[in-house]
């Protein structure tokens, strides 16, 4: 053990050792500095209380039994108390291999990593400018906001900002800091700084004199953004600050909307003296890999932060699908469609394949019949079984003509390229015509043998019956987990194995750079619509097509021969 000076300093370390170690294990916690007390009475000396909860289920913190019984459990706790980004998963061993010991050069002796677990710098730069506006801005009055997206978040900008000011006689003088309320109050001007979460955005009476919002792309609505940025009319010379990396729902976010205003006084298209945009950023059409890309969002890369850890995280994306989206993000600021990548497009650009019409006049082959709502995308999907063992797509998509422009503008998505070049049509007026899917489909059956046609079961009842009526064999498709883990399952093998070849259409392709799946405890997966936040219809449509080309191929079924491939 290292030695102490003191008491006071071998139990400061004590407690932040311990909560390095919450940390690890995704345990969110709070710390507090108090006076100790005995009996009653205050004593010498300082103590720390720090305050965590957990699930037995998830971290039995005791081996004593009778302790063990009254730790909580998952029903007790209304809110998850795990971190969603921060944790060890998993703890397994490894072979062992000739290793080398080295140096540290950090005083925790951690690397790549802060006492949080989380790389960033963010946070101190917000603090810091909350403090300015505090104690330079000489502003009577002042109300200094840094908003972060919850509580936990929150608690970090407070908390780099109190210890900067405890580090600072002349600032600690001047002020008072109030941990329960998470504020910071300067007596000299009658002027205070709070941290506040996402979950203050329903009380208002705010007057803010400046808004530091952290992470903007965290925060869950815009209800905090607008009640701040609308609380600072009596201000003479307000102050509004958003810090943010990239977030992955460029049309419909709060951080979207402003990224989006931002790039448009940038670039000259609105003239608004009063917004400052800086932004660093690589393009959507770069290389990722390439380390001369990085300094595009990176200014300072090989001073505050080190090569070497782009190369490291930039290593494990190419070898981990799901953590390419994070990389781009967070350390390249690029938007991304989703969160988590589930398919990474450069295996969907090697399985494209060729698509001869000709080759597929006349065979067997299965439909999937996405038809969302009247106002949006509809899909229909043929997919053929090949005699090689592989399978060929056709996708086809309708759009209303009537607001397709809007939705170019809105979404910065081609339609309208696309149903001129002929990979999606557009049909009259501001809702979909049914008919007009009916009437396609009737002539694909011309040209191909169409066995079946599974479709969602939300959907337009009455086209399902004509379609019966005109002789299709149409099946209701469930959208659980159920119905839809298999297929998509083998959805993502065949890809894999390039044997699902789709001849990269360019809707189906935007479509599959869109899907986010979702998972169940027992690891079965199904696309999640809900959380891909651009349209994954044509996919949706693909997985029941191909639910059907499996099950009825000649022989024995894949499913029932080799049973489900898990990845």
């Amino acid at each position: 053990m290292a030695r102490f000076w003191n008491l006071h300093q071998f139990i400061k370390r004590l407690a932040n050792d311990f909560c390095e170690l919450l940390s690890t294990l995704g345990i969110k916690y709070s710390i507090n500095e108090k006076k100790m007390r005995c009996n009653g009475k205050d004593v010498p000396g300082t103590c720390f209380k720090i305050q965590f909860c957990i699930a037995k289920e998830e971290v039995p913190c005791f081996r004593l039994k009778r302790k063990l019984k009254r730790q909580r459990s998952k029903e007790d706790n209304k809110v998850s108390a795990r971190s969603r980004t921060v944790q060890i998963t998993s703890v397994e061993p490894v072979e062992s291999v000739i290793t080398r010991c080295i140096q540290v050069d950090s005083r925790n002796r951690l690397f790549l990593c802060g006492k949080t677990m989380i790389p960033t710098h963010n946070s101190e730069m917000a603090a810091a400018l909350a403090l300015y506006h505090l104690f330079a801005d000489n502003c009577p009055g002042g109300e200094i906001y840094s908003a972060a997206a919850d509580r936990e978040q929150a608690s970090l900008i407070f908390n780099v900002a109190r210890d900067m000011v405890r580090q600072v006689p002349e600032l600690r003088k001047r002020s008072k800091v109030i941990e329960t309320q998470k504020r910071i109050v300067n007596y000299r001007n009658n002027s205070f700084y709070r941290a506040i979460p996402a979950e203050a955005a329903s009380a208002h009476g705010y007057n803010a004199s400046a808004v530091i919002i952290d992470e903007l792309h965290t925060q869950p609505n815009r209800e905090l953004y607008d009640v701040l940025t609308t609380s600072t009319g009596t201000r003479d010379e307000p102050m509004i600050i958003s810090i943010s990396t990239a977030g992955f729902d460029k049309q419909h976010s709060i951080c979207g909307e402003v990224y989006n205003y931002a790039k448009k006084v940038k670039e000259g298209i609105v003239d608004d003296r009063s917004f400052y945009p800086v932004i660093y950023e690589a393009d959507e059409s770069d290389d990722w890999t390439a380390e001369k890309v990085w300094y595009k969002a990176n200014p300072a890369l090989g001073q505050f932060r080190k090569i070497e850890e782009l190369r490291a995280m930039c290593k494990k994306a190419q070898a981990v699908p799901s953590l390419e989206n994070t990389f781009k993000r967070l350390y390249l600021n690029i938007w991304t469609a989703q969160e988590t990548r589930w398919l990474q497009m450069s295996k969907w650009d090697a399985s494209a394949g060729e698509i001869n019409l000709e080759e597929l006049r006349g065979r067997v082959c299965y439909g999937g019949l996405d038809l969302a709502s009247t106002t949006d995308i509809a899909a229909f999907s043929l997919v053929f079984p090949m005699d090689d063992g592989s399978f060929k797509i056709l996708p086809y998509f309708w759009i209303p003509e009537e607001n397709m422009r809007d939705r170019v503008n809105r979404d910065k998505v081609p339609y309208d390229l696309w149903v001129r070049d002929g990979y999606m049509e557009a049909t009259a007026g501001n809702v979909i015509h049914y008919a007009a899917i009916e009437q396609k489909i009737q002539e694909l059956a011309e040209e191909y043998d169409i066995r079946l046609i599974a479709f969602d079961r939300w959907g337009a009842i009455q086209l399902i019956q004509d379609l019966q009526d005109v002789g299709f064999q149409v099946v209701g498709f469930g959208q659980g987990f159920a119905s839809m883990n298999a297929p998509t399952k083998e959805f993502m093998n065949l890809i894999l194995s390039k044997k699902l070849h789709h001849g990269n259409n360019p809707v189906l392709r935007w479509m599959a750079d869109n899907v986010v799946v979702k998972e169940d405890p027992a690891g079965n997966v199904k696309p999640d619509k809900s959380k891909s936040t651009e349209k994954i219809d044509g996919i949706v449509a693909t997985i029941m097509a191909l639910d059907g080309a499996i099950r009825n191929q000649e022989g024995p079924s894949m499913y029932e021969e080799r049973g489900v491939l898990s990845f």
